[in-house]
């Protein structure tokens, strides 16, 4: 594979939120636990350096080979 963790557990967070985001309403009011776990997980793994271990515990969480 040529992709990199990193880029496989953001494409897998993106496609859960895609999948679980519900109707733009449920998405404005921000009070889904499922979609805020989701969506802090995203900005962990954005605020993350390369070779950070919150990468690999957020790949460990969301089961990202």
């Amino acid at each position: 594979m040529s992709d990199s963790l990193r880029d496989r557990v953001r494409a897998k967070l993106l496609a859960q939120i895609a999948d679980d985001g519900g109707t733009a309403a449920e998405q404005a009011e921000g009070d889904d636990p499922r979609l805020n776990a989701l969506r802090d997980d995203l900005e962990a793994l954005d605020a993350a350096p390369d070779g950070d271990p919150v990468i690999d515990d957020i790949a460990a969480r969301h089961w990202v080979p």
